[in-house]
Formats: C-alpha cells, sequence, structure tokens
C-alpha cells in the first residue's frame, strides 16, 4: 500500500513525527582513494555520465527540499571535490532561499583537492567542513586508502582551516586491529589544533558485504580507550546530531562518538539523502529509492518533485534493523549511496 502524502505547505513530517531538516547530496560515486572499509583495490563500476544529475538538476531538486523546510545541506560523495563544477554547485546552494532563509552548506571530503579548492568553495558560500582521517601513520594509511596521500589529506584540512572552513571535523571509522590503538593519538592531533575528532563504528556498507559486527570496535570500546588518558563529560542536548560529543578535560574540545551499530539514533533522524544519479532514499540502508531524475527529465513540476519527497519520507521505517535477524545490507555501498 502506498504511504499516502501529506499536504504540500507542512514540512517534511515522517509517521512518526520526525521532522527532516537535513538533506545529503552525493555529487559523484568516484572517489580517489580505495579505502579498504568502502570498496575493493580496483573500485567499483561508476555510474555513466549521462545518469548522474546535471547542476541544474541538483539544484533544482535541493530548491524544492529547501522549500519544504530543509536548513542544511551536506555534499557529499564518493569525493564530492571530484565534480568539476563543485565551486558553482556550492555557490547556487548556498544562495537558496527556504522559509527559514538560506541553508547551511558543508562538506564531507577526503580533502585532498581542498589545498586548490578551500578558498574558493569559502567564498562561494561552504560552511565547514568533514574530512576522513583514519590514521596519522603513513604506511597505515596508504594501507588502508591504498593511495600515499596522508601529507596530502593534512595539507587539505590546514587548508580548510586556512580558509576558515570551521569547525573542521575530523571523522575515523574504528576498526579494530587496525587502528584502534590510535583513537588517543588522532584526538591529540585534533584537540591541539582545534578540530573535532569523531569516531564512527564501521557500519555494513561496504561494497564487498564482507563486515563482520565481531570486527567492529564499538562507542563503548573507544570511549573506554580515551578514558584512559582523558576526562570525558557528556555534553547534553544533543538533538538530532549523529555523534554524542563529549567534552575533553573539561571543554572546550570535544569529541565525538557516532555509534550507528550499537547505540542508533534513528529516533531522531531528520536526514534524507539523494545520490548522484538522482535517487531519494530515506535511510542510509534503505532497501528502495525514490527515482527523482525520471521526473527530472519527464518535465515533471516542483509540486511533482515536492510529492515525490513526501512520500518518500512517509515510507520511512522507524530504524535500520541492523540488529534484526532479516537485516540485509543495501545493494549500494556508502561510496554510491553518499553519507
Amino acid at each position: 500500500m502506498t504511504p499516502p502524502v501529506a499536504p504540500l505547505a507542512e514540512p517534511l513530517v515522517d509517521r512518526f513525527g520526525r521532522v527532516h531538516r537535513d538533506l545529503r547530496v552525493s555529487l559523484t560515486d568516484r572517489c580517489s582513494l580505495r579505502c579498504t572499509y568502502c570498496m575493493p583495490a580496483d573500485g567499483v563500476p561508476w555510474l555513466p555520465g549521462a545518469d548522474t544529475l546535471t547542476t541544474d538538476e541538483l539544484v533544482r531538486v535541493a530548491g524544492v527540499a529547501v522549500g519544504l523546510g530543509v536548513t542544511e545541506i551536506r555534499l557529499t560523495g564518493g569525493e564530492p571535490l571530484l565534480r568539476r563544477d563543485v565551486v558553482d554547485v556550492v555557490r547556487r546552494m548556498a544562495r537558496l532561499e527556504g522559509p527559514a532563509g538560506r541553508p547551511e552548506v558543508s562538506m564531507t571530503t577526503n580533502a585532498l583537492r581542498l589545498p586548490m579548492l578551500a578558498g574558493p568553495l569559502r567564498e562561494a558560500g561552504l560552511a565547514r567542513v568533514n574530512v576522513s582521517l583514519d590514521t596519522l601513520d603513513r604506511e597505515r594509511f596508504r594501507a588502508l586508502t591504498r593511495r600515499d596521500r596522508l601529507d596530502d589529506t593534512l595539507a587539505g584540512i590546514a587548508a580548510a582551516d586556512a580558509a576558515g572552513l570551521r569547525p573542521i571535523k575530523l571523522n575515523a571509522v574504528a576498526m579494530r586491529g587496525v587502528n584502534d590503538d590510535e583513537v588517543v593519538d588522532l584526538v591529540a592531533f585534533a584537540v591541539e589544533r582545534g578540530y573535532e575528532m569523531r569516531f564512527i563504528e564501521q557500519m555494513p556498507l561496504d561494497a564487498g558485504h564482507t563486515w563482520v559486527r565481531a570486527r567492529m570496535v564499538t562507542g563503548e570500546e573507544i570511549l573506554e580507550r580515551l578514558r584512559g588518558r582523558y576526562a570525558l563529560t557528556e555534553v547534553p542536548g544533543r538533538g538530532s546530531a549523529p555523534a554524542q560529543l563529549w567534552h575533553v578535560d573539561g571543554g572546550p574540545a570535544t569529541v565525538g562518538v557516532i555509534a550507528s551499530v550499537t547505540a542508533p539514533f534513528c529516533g531522531a533522524c531528520d536526514r534524507v539523502r539523494l545520490t548522484a544519479d538522482g535517487q531519494l532514499r530515506s535511510c542510509l540502508f534503505a532497501r528502495t529509492e525514490t527515482d527523482l531524475r525520471v521526473l527530472l527529465r519527464s518535465g515533471a513540476d516542483d509540486d511533482a518533485l515536492a510529492t515525490a519527497f513526501r512520500r518518500c519520507i512517509a515510507g520511512k521505517r522507524p530504524g535500520h534493523d541492523i540488529d534484526d535477524p532479516t537485516f540485509l545490507q543495501p545493494d549500494r555501498p556508502m561510496s554510491a549511496i553518499g553519507g
């Protein structure tokens, strides 16, 4: 049965009362790294260029979302900086207007192209960046990403800082026997520079479907390691944020833990995702998608796009059900979904 569609004048609210204000937009499924927890060494089949949304299409969808109450647009990938017109995308999305004004436009990136793009992106309206940084060890970085690019990543982070793309959040996927011995060092690195370190439980979103829960480092294990070095005080008022924050040694520095598997925060989720090929997803782990590309390319008006948004959100499940015996990993890997 098709879920009922709410009147178009209302914000994006699902059956469980969750108001959706955060749109994650994947600009490309391509990436310049080959992280072991994301894709195989040879990569994955890329989307045909004709299937990827044009900039006009991306901005139009984002405009409809902003009109429906979305206040934050996070640009993701793949690696979003590989899109040639990324600065133009940011500029146009940052100028959108909705009931709450202009959206905050942010980005999740591996930072490799930030030395040349941080300044132009800031001028175009990008507010801040999240950067993936799983290790500070060069050889380990090369083994994890299959690329010798640690120096470039660190240079990109420094460029973002110099350009004023703050707060800078550093994301690390904690992996047992791989980098879990670096959690304290990573926090020290971030605190010394005024960044926020965030640790993410490894999720079943790899292209090879090799995820095994027993190899995952839990959020509690991460906190236990950190408490051996720092005094941690929980920050109240998490809201819909995916990371639970902790003051480090009384603050103001914080560290975040995103325990998507062991302590899911689905009850407060306010996110909806658009893939690079125009598929709308109500959840990172959704098994179904709403095809906006077909609507865009068949002459549909904005009311039709808004209705598609509402149908997608109306069908959102209460949680991702990773712990349910019937759980099935999404067909698309993280690189194709967009964070």
